[in-house]
């Protein structure tokens, strides 16, 4: 999922060494958050999924929909709320949104092996890592995939839906398939984007909420990628 761009307040342009020393810090700063927020997901998973007084009435009542349902709220939230809260509260919203994110993860460690899922977080870390750093580095303008990739998304998003209904295990691997290619592309595109809108010279507090808006981003990039490797490559516990 890419999240949408924004129109931030804007100061005066810096020179091109301020520029380079700021746009560093801002990437740090989008990646450290989206690193935080990838360890909360997967502490809050794993304790869920190592508590059986959590995780059965969870898996085991109709309220595993709310819970499987509760991070896409917080995504819509982000996406209209984002210019009416300060940088403090996106920051606050975004760490309960990976604590989410981990209640609704916690199955996959009932589902899988622990060593699957550790190899399958390996290979998303290094796919992401290389994908980022040449949205980073490249010279290339990445925006004239970003139709592409969208609708790609969109496509994969309804095959998904039709086939809880169908549960065709063929559509399963088509869609896991492309999905993976289209975030992997996302994550290239997300990662110029955010490069290239830090150059438009926002004041502060619109810095710091973009750099939370640029790791959700990312997060959601990362997190989608690795669900659907690891429908792909992961073991379950029944095999």
């Amino acid at each position: 999922m890419n999240m949408p761009q924004y129109q931030w307040q804007t100061t005066a342009r810096p020179t091109a060494a301020e520029l380079d020393v700021g746009l560093r810090q801002h990437m740090l700063r989008v990646f450290n958050y989206m690193g935080l927020g990838l360890v909360m997901t997967g502490l809050v998973a794993f304790l869920v999924a190592s508590t059986p007084a959590l995780y059965i009435p969870i898996f085991t009542t109709p309220l595993k929909w709310v819970v499987m349902l509760a991070p896409l709220a917080f995504v819509f939230f982000f996406s209209f709320r984002i210019h009416a809260i300060s940088s403090s509260t996106a920051q606050m919203v975004f760490w309960l949104f990976c604590a989410t994110m981990g209640l609704s993860m916690a199955s996959i460690f009932l589902v899988f092996t622990g060593t699957s899922i550790a190899r399958t977080f390996m290979i998303t870390a290094v796919m992401f890592g290389a994908m980022s750093l040449y949205g980073y580095t490249t010279k290339a303008d990445l925006s004239r995939f970003g139709s592409f990739l969208m609708m790609g998304l969109i496509g994969i998003i309804i095959a998904s839906i039709v086939n809880i209904f169908l549960g065709s295990t063929a559509l399963q691997f088509i869609v896991s398939v492309a999905g993976v290619l289209i975030f992997t592309g996302l994550t290239a595109w997300d990662t110029q984007r955010i490069k290239e809108e830090y150059a438009e010279h926002y004041d502060t507090e619109s810095l710091n909420k973009l750099a939370v808006m640029g790791a959700l981003s990312l997060y959601l990039n990362f997190i989608n990628m690795f669900q659907l490797l690891l429908q792909l490559t992961g073991v379950t516990r029944e095999e």
